[in-house]
């Protein structure tokens, strides 16, 4: 099972497959990942391996995010010599602009720190899950958030066409307690979050521009930082019905 990895959303567009039906694809640019890190279960308590994703500016990173890459020196480098305790293999190079781990389960292979993740991992790989976030819309109300009818636009309706309408029940009727019930569709703030697709087919993978093209949509307009992992959802094995002895 090959290590996920990190990319860009470029946009979308449609391809032609070989029977000549337009299919419409998600192009994410995927990689190359450099691994900074890989936590074990004796040190962290678990096994996983952190990567990075493209670079960022040495004059807007931070001393802190330079010094993941490579060794700074400073007191604290001194007191660790003199403490005589051991730091952990730095990759090299300027810091990535988007960062994010990925577990191993028991047993599996982690590559070494400073190596490099590209799509030709994902191959093989006929379906992925996508991790990103979504459109931030704002602070929507109830008709665009969760498209409600609104009130009606005719007698008695003064300038409230657009409300969600009650909100909780009397508390003088029997058996209610007059709160609101958590998880009420109110007006509130819309996007901004993490969503995962699930099971997304693999079209293409161009090695040279370092693209995976997967059928169907990606969350986050274009440009947005994603998560690329294969696919976690269990698909049933068709079963043949066995036929019966006459």
């Amino acid at each position: 099972m090959p290590v996920g990895l990190l990319g860009r959303k470029v946009g979308m567009t449609q391809i032609f497959d070989e029977a000549g039906t337009a299919v419409s694809v998600t192009v994410i640019e995927a990689g190359p990942c450099v691994v900074l890190q890989v936590k074990t279960p004796e040190r962290d308590g678990y096994t996983s391996v952190q990567v990075g994703f493209g670079e960022k500016p040495r004059r807007l990173a931070t001393r802190a995010e330079r010094g993941r890459m490579i060794d700074l020196g400073g007191k604290r480098a001194k007191a660790r010599e003199l403490q005589k305790t051991p730091e952990g293999p730095r990759p090299g190079g300027e810091p990535p602009r988007f960062i994010k781990e990925f577990r191993l389960k028991e047993g599996e292979a982690a590559p070494a720190v400073g190596d490099k993740l590209t799509v030709a991992s994902f191959a093989e790989v006929a379906f992925i899950d996508v991790v990103g976030k979504n459109k931030g819309r704002g602070f929507a109300g109830v008709m665009k958030k969760y498209n409600f009818s609104g009130l009606r636009a005719s007698h008695g309706t003064q300038r409230h066409h657009r409300a969600g309408g009650s909100i909780a029940a009397h508390a003088t009727n029997r058996g209610w307690s007059g709160r609101i019930k958590k998880g009420k569709r109110m007006s509130g703030r819309w996007g901004n979050e993490q969503v995962t697709v699930r099971f997304l087919k693999v079209v293409r993978i161009d090695t040279e521009n370092n693209l995976v093209l997967v059928r169907g949509s990606v969350p986050g307009p274009p440009g947005a930082y994603v998560m690329l992992n294969q696919t976690a959802k269990k698909v049933p094995v068709p079963q043949v019905a066995k036929k019966k002895k006459k």
